[in-house]
């Protein structure tokens, strides 16, 4: 096969501007003629393309895998939120429980159906627990405004500047983000 045969075969194959720099090659190596030293120009050429086609596909499987990464954080992402939102329509259930369960009669304690709406809070408490909700601290701690909702200010003795004096309604938590501001009494 001539020189030119296989220099329109890899036109063919390559393109024309990959030919130009087929051509450029062969004519640095100052072998025209030499068949050997044609194959030799073309397998680097093939090879080098082979090199840049491998390097794309590996660019490419690495933002494939970043994509996935970043679809399945989204995701988590988006399934703590419905768990927070849903949960922080529930915290009103959990209040109202607490509160009725506060007000009880002593003499209604041991009575059958009492002792299974205790129950039933208790599954919402553990429900909240599993979910990584906790009740944020407020006895004797400083008014923080981030876990904090001042409902009063007042003067208070045995409490210094801005410490909490009573809690008026639990606040709640999951992981770092606040469902729900303790509102709290502070002393002034």
């Amino acid at each position: 096969m001539s020189i030119e045969a296989r220099i329109e075969k890899a036109e063919e194959r390559a393109g024309a501007e990959e030919r130009a720099e087929l051509e450029e090659a062969i004519e640095e190596a100052g072998a025209v003629d030499d068949p050997l030293t044609v194959l030799q120009t073309e397998l680097d050429a093939a090879k080098a393309q082979a090199d840049e086609y491998l390097d794309q596909w590996r660019r490419t499987a690495a933002q494939f895998s970043n994509y996935k990464k970043r679809i399945d954080k989204e995701q988590s992402e988006f399934t703590r939120l419905a768990n927070a939102t849903l949960v922080t329509r529930l915290l009103p259930i959990i209040d109202d429980f607490e509160r009725a369960f506060e007000t009880l009669p002593p003499n209604l304690g041991g009575i059958t159906w009492v002792e299974g709406l205790a129950l039933i809070q208790r599954k919402l408490q553990l429900l909240l627990e599993q979910e990584g909700v906790e009740a944020i601290e407020t006895e004797g701690e400083a008014f923080d405004p981030l876990l904090h909702q001042a409902v009063t200010y007042e003067d208070a003795e045995g409490f210094e500047e801005a410490q909490i004096i009573a809690e008026v309604q639990k606040g709640y938590r999951m992981g770092e983000r606040v469902l729900r501001p303790s509102m709290v009494r502070v002393a002034r």
